[in-house]
């Protein structure tokens, strides 16, 4: 969701409906500005405790809590050895307790089906008050199905809280909340902020002009505005021609331009 979960995306989602929203994966050594007018879960990656005790004593009263990542599969991930490539308990429990020891915010990780997923389980259990988990492997990545018996046989294990991501939507997420204490959506809501409203009977209108707006306030970069017009064209008449045009808009005021001319832009 890193190309995702911009303020702009964020705040859209809130208003539809969304309880949380989550930063993009950071760094806490990052020395770049951290816009969290919607009072996320911070969500950080690490190797090492550098840097942790100073970014969140610079945060702590901005954010509704924090997440340490440790199921990210992405390529820099590997590159970089976060996320889920990120095996080395002893590190892990150095990141997790040093977070814990900064903030009586609530604080939770993310983790992945893996070999090693109850032994983070115990972690967790002894520094957070809640873990997320998905399904998948790390080799699957996004694809393939999630594994639901491994996500219910390890809620049953778990003393704290856990919640649940891998293919919700606005029809499945009543079934997942019979088992799991919380649910997270992600890729479900590309481009479609408005399955907040439906799950919470929130009034709420998909536009993309809301969006780009906020993106305008926020100075967000011309090439994050654009990935998300790609996006608000799903489900529209000629999506995929709506988007092979997109491809040649090199400018704001052309993108304006494009989307005066598109019913929903207008709605």
């Amino acid at each position: 969701m890193e190309e995702v979960n911009d303020i702009a995306f964020r705040l859209l989602c809130k208003k539809a409906g969304a309880g949380l929203t989550y930063t993009p994966l950071t760094n806490p050594q990052d020395p770049r500005k951290q816009i969290l007018d919607d009072k996320p879960i911070l969500q950080l990656f690490a190797t090492e405790t550098k840097g942790i005790k100073a970014f969140i004593k610079k945060h702590d009263k901005k954010v509704s809590g924090w997440d340490f990542n440790l199921g990210c599969p992405a390529k820099t991930a590997k590159q970089q050895g976060y996320g889920s490539y990120l095996t080395d308990l002893k590190i892990i429990e150095e990141i997790i307790s040093l977070i814990r020891s900064q903030t009586k915010k609530p604080f939770s990780i993310k983790i992945r089906k893996s070999p090693i997923a109850n032994k983070i389980l115990k972690l967790a259990e002894k520094y957070c008050d809640a873990i997320a988990i998905h399904p998948r492997t790390r080799a699957q990545g996004y694809s393939g199905e999630p594994d639901i018996k491994w996500a219910k046989d390890f809620k049953k294990k778990s003393s704290i809280p856990v919640i649940y991501s891998g293919n919700i939507n606005e029809k499945n997420y009543k079934k997942f909340l019979k088992t799991f204490d919380y649910v997270m959506i992600g890729r479900a809501a590309i481009g479609n902020p408005e399955i907040f409203s439906k799950i919470t009977n929130t009034k709420f209108k998909n536009n993309f002009k809301d969006y780009l707006k906020l993106a305008k306030k926020y100075k967000l970069p011309f090439r994050q505005i654009k990935f998300h017009s790609m996006q608000f064209t799903k489900g529209q008449r000629n999506s995929r021609k709506l988007r092979n045009k997109l491809i040649y808009v090199k400018t704001i005021e052309e993108l304006e331009d494009f989307f005066l001319k598109i019913i929903f832009f207008n709605n």
